[in-house]
């Protein structure tokens, strides 16, 4: 259908807007259309892919990124990477697997490309969408929005005391290890990116160290000759149990982070995300490079640390994570006061009927299926409002009330980037608790050997 603007739109007449054409908006674009709901994305790129997308302009990912979660528990289960896809792959694999995913459900087509929302608002029950594309600016009249833009673009970039005569960058602008060459660095932040790109500074930089508020857990990728996170892949072992015997495994294969530099973690494991890397306990361990506590303040080249030490470094690379931002929506329409929108499940806002977000989710282990069946209980929803209006209305009823708890029990830690985080396990069962209160099977559709054949 035509995207002119239609006044007089119903619920039927008009698509669902799936802005980002990441994983997360292509699960949302796949369950949508599983239901026999009409789609259109909208991509600011020329391709499908998100951050997994180097070349994407708006890619946050570095030349040796690759997952931190293994395939098995990352890729769609519906749609298996091809045999041969090694156990942690990285972005080109990642970017192959995207582009067939979209082709073999009939998504690329319905993609607008090198598109970028520019406001997305509420209009006489329906959603009046505006955006701009090489072609000029434009706008739609859509029966819903779905806000699958990722939480990973939008730098958090911390404020330091003092001035620093060398150079200050966040690790969403980090490419390639050649960056570092003859360089003294200073990384600050050890998550993941931080811990990965130390790994890679120690190869071509002069002198790196690394600076840290707070303890870690360090996952391997491997144990016993397996990826760490399909060990366990029966029954959730109960929370204190899991902790308790996941922490004495880390010992066993990573030894005590304390002996290497890092404070002792004053949180429990998975309360915080935790770090999948061994890599650099080695080169700590070799003297590849050296942790340092936070940052006190800047003076010329010199760094001073809360412990009165100090360092003299050309550059100081933050990877000090991310803020959650969708410019193209008005704060309020998502509840939003705090660090993250104030969403049902991380999904379904309480302030604008048909408003969604999808991806708005983190948990150790959720991989893309997890966003998958987010976008498949907000597919199912808008196709009780098609199908079976009492119940998308009994549905609707449980949203105005208080999210359930997905915690699973664990205290996660009061940072910002916590404030959307779930268990796994938790997170699934509410999922699918939901999805069966709404009781819409999907479409009738062709069997996925045919879409493998």
């Amino acid at each position: 259908m035509s995207l002119e603007s239609k006044s007089d739109a119903v619920w039927g007449e008009a698509p669902v807007a799936v802005i980002g054409a990441g994983p997360s908006g292509l699960a949302a674009m796949r369950a949508l259309t599983r239901r026999g709901l009409d789609a259109v994305g909208f991509e600011a790129h020329s391709d499908v892919g998100g951050l997994w997308n180097i070349e994407n302009p708006a890619s946050t990912v570095y030349e040796s990124a690759h997952l931190i979660s293994s395939k098995t528990t990352t890729q769609f289960s519906e749609f298996p990477m091809p045999a041969g896809t090694p156990d942690y792959p990285g972005h080109r694999h990642l970017l192959g697997y995207f582009r067939d995913y979209a082709g073999a459900f009939g998504l690329t087509g319905r993609i607008r490309f090198n598109t970028r929302v520019t406001s997305a608002v509420p209009d006489d029950g329906g959603w009046t969408v505006q955006w701009e594309s090489p072609g000029g600016s434009g706008s739609g009249r859509f029966s819903a929005v779905i806000a699958a833009s990722g939480t990973l673009h939008t730098p958090s970039l911390p404020e330091f005391r003092g001035s620093f005569d060398g150079e200050i960058r966040h690790a969403a602008s980090y490419k390639s290890a050649a960056e570092f060459a003859g360089k003294r660095v200073l990384i600050v932040g050890a998550g993941n990116s931080g811990c990965d790109i130390a790994v890679d500074a120690v190869h071509h930089a002069a002198a790196v160290d690394i600076s840290v508020r707070r303890g870690y857990y360090f996952v391997p990728k491997y144990v016993f000759g397996r990826p760490t996170d399909t060990l366990n892949q029966g029954k959730p072992l109960p929370r204190p149990l899991k902790q308790f015997l996941d922490k004495r495994l880390l010992r066993m294969f990573t030894g005590d982070p304390v002996r290497f530099g890092f404070p002792k973690p004053d949180y429990g494991i998975y309360e915080s995300h935790p770090v999948v890397n061994s890599l650099i306990l080695h080169h700590l361990g070799h003297g590849d490079l050296t942790v340092k506590p936070d940052v006190d303040r800047l003076e010329g080249h010199t760094v001073h640390f809360r412990d009165g030490s100090s360092g003299e470094y050309d550059l100081i690379l933050c990877s000090t994570g991310y803020v959650l931002d969708y410019p193209y929506l008005r704060p309020e329409l998502l509840d939003w006061t705090g660090a993250a929108p104030s969403l049902y499940l991380n999904i379904f806002s309480r302030q604008a009927r048909n408003l969604l977000v999808v991806g708005m989710v983190e948990a150790s282990g959720l991989g893309w299926e997890g966003r998958y069946r987010q976008a498949e209980l907000a597919a199912a929803y808008l196709a009780a409002q098609r199908d079976d209006p009492a119940a998308a209305g009994r549905f609707e009823e449980l949203v105005a009330g208080e999210s359930p708890d997905v915690t699973g029990g664990y205290r996660y830690l009061g940072l910002d980037r916590m404030s959307y985080y779930v268990n796994k396990d938790a997170y699934r069962a509410e999922l699918a608790a939901h999805l069966d209160r709404l009781a819409v099977e999907p479409a009738p559709e062709d069997a996925l050997s045919e879409v493998h054949s």
